[in-house]
């Protein structure tokens, strides 16, 4: 018996747990890419897959549907792997532990990866179903999303016939996507320049943690605190106020998230202990009453390393730390004027790590304005330069304009009113997808996106909810039904 036994949903829920017990991080696609694969052939579907690992499958239309116009259906298979510190699960060879609450699927500890492995169920459940009516079905698994779109970057099209694409990526009901933003991944890199440690200094780990953290496009506009640029603002108070050294600040795991804890690995002189607890207390406070209305549980914590440090960063290269956390663009930029509550323009300090050589900060930029995008890249080049550090575009990734004749849209807003008995909401998103990758590969591609309640993802709070996932089913299986042309 499976968690998900006697949810509904056809076999929806059972293919979304068969994907929770496969690990399918970014960059970790290939077991999930094969299992696809082997649903293909044991079914008798045209089936490819490509050297990144994306897979198409193909379905011919059922009976009355043979000569009915295509349907493309796209999802992402990787998964964003983020977990709480005392969480003991191994992404690369562990499966997702999943458990149901209510009305709402939930991981222990770690994401869920619903997003976007709900997509990926509804594609195979839909594969699956000899009864179901539909227009023949061309369903594209893409890798690598989370991490830049490298999956849909790759994918040749060649043997794409359809001219209508569903993208299954959306994370509200009753929401028809229709646009989003386009983004770049800057990641900036800082020569790690050190000394030994100063004689007389003991070393200890400055922790950041219980910040909510979220995704970077579609939560961003929550304002809620990001611990790698509160760290920059700790370190920065921290130097006014006594004489330290910085060994590294290592703060989040995914770009495209937002950091919800960070550490620094700080020295200093025993006689300087109490001021600097008593001052972390204070910031703590202060950060607290900052975000009293987005942030629950900030806490700032110090503990003394038991081992000894014998590194430290040169002083140059600590205040050039201090100084890119602080100066880097972090939020929300600037909002939409053509779409009420829309964020147009926004920078995500998702990463910072120290290395042997390098302090590097990965940025997530998005805007649905081109010359925007470019301002938030040139400021952070510009913070780079003055501070004697180098720049990598890790990628860049087009947006998807609103189409105001789209007949996919047309069709999907007439099917809900009539299923759900109110109007759709037809709007953008901030975040990225991957429509516009394909858009560019298809020209006049018509194209919706679509998908169930989820909240929180990209955090160990993500949750999926079961009566959403039911109802988006059988609205998609009665949208199939109408596609009869």
């Amino acid at each position: 018996m499976g968690k998900l036994d006697g949810l509904g949903g056809d076999k929806v829920f059972y293919f979304f747990e068969e994907i929770c017990n496969i690990p399918h991080g970014s960059e970790n696609e290939r077991a999930l890419s094969d299992y696809i694969v082997g649903f293909a052939k044991k079914r008798g579907l045209y089936c490819r897959q490509d050297e990144h690992y994306n897979v198409l499958i193909k379905k011919a239309g059922s009976k009355g549907y043979e000569n009915a116009a295509p349907i493309i259906l796209q999802g992402h298979i990787d998964m964003v792997c983020e977990k709480n510190a005392e969480t003991e699960l191994n992404f690369l060879t562990d499966p997702i532990e999943i458990y149901v609450d209510g009305d709402f699927i939930h991981a222990k500890g770690t994401t869920l990866g619903a997003d976007d492995g709900i997509a990926v169920a509804y594609m195979l459940a839909l594969l699956e179903d000899d009864a179901l009516a539909h227009p023949p079905i061309e369903a594209i698994f893409t890798v690598e999303e989370e991490t830049g779109m490298g999956g849909a970057r790759a994918f040749e099209t060649f043997d794409l016939e359809g001219k209508r694409f569903l993208n299954m990526d959306t994370e509200e009901e009753g929401v028809l996507l229709s646009g989003c933003a386009g983004g770049r991944r800057i990641r900036v890199y800082l020569p790690a320049e050190r000394n030994d440690s100063p004689v007389g200094r003991k070393g200890y780990m400055i922790s950041i943690r219980g910040l909510k953290g979220g995704h970077s496009g579609a939560d961003i506009h929550l304002q809620r605190a990001n611990a790698n640029p509160l760290m920059g603002r700790i370190l920065y108070m921290l130097k006014e106020a006594v004489d330290f050294s910085l060994a590294g600040v290592d703060g989040g795991n995914m770009d495209n998230a937002i950091c919800r804890e960070a550490e620094a690995t700080v020295l200093f002189a025993d006689k300087d202990e109490e001021t600097v607890r008593e001052l972390l207390k204070k910031i703590e406070k202060g950060f607290q009453e900052e975000y009293n209305s987005r942030e629950t549980s900030i806490t700032i914590t110090m503990e003394t390393l038991q081992e000894e440090v014998f590194k430290v960063l040169t002083e140059d290269t600590k205040n050039k730390l201090i100084y890119i956390l602080l100066l880097l663009p972090y939020g929300v930029q600037t909002m939409s004027m053509e779409m009420e509550g829309l964020v147009e323009s926004s920078n995500n300090i998702g990463i910072v790590r120290t290395t042997s050589e390098h302090i590097y900060f990965d940025n997530a930029v998005r805007s649905s304005v081109e010359s925007r995008k470019e301002l938030i890249c040139q400021k952070i080049y510009g913070i780079a330069n003055l501070c004697g550090a180098s720049v990598e575009n890790l990628n860049d990734y087009p947006g998807w304009r609103f189409n105001p004749d789209s007949q996919l849209l047309e069709l999907f807003a007439k099917t809900y009113r009539e299923f759900y008995g109110k109007e759709a909401e037809i709007s953008a998103i901030h975040a990225g997808l991957e429509c516009g990758l394909f858009l560019e590969k298809i020209p006049n591609l018509d194209m919706v996106s679509i998908g169930p309640e989820l909240h929180d993802v990209h955090t160990p709070d993500e949750r999926l909810s079961i009566s959403s996932t039911i109802r988006v089913w059988e609205f998609l299986k009665e949208v199939l039904k109408k596609m009869d042309h």
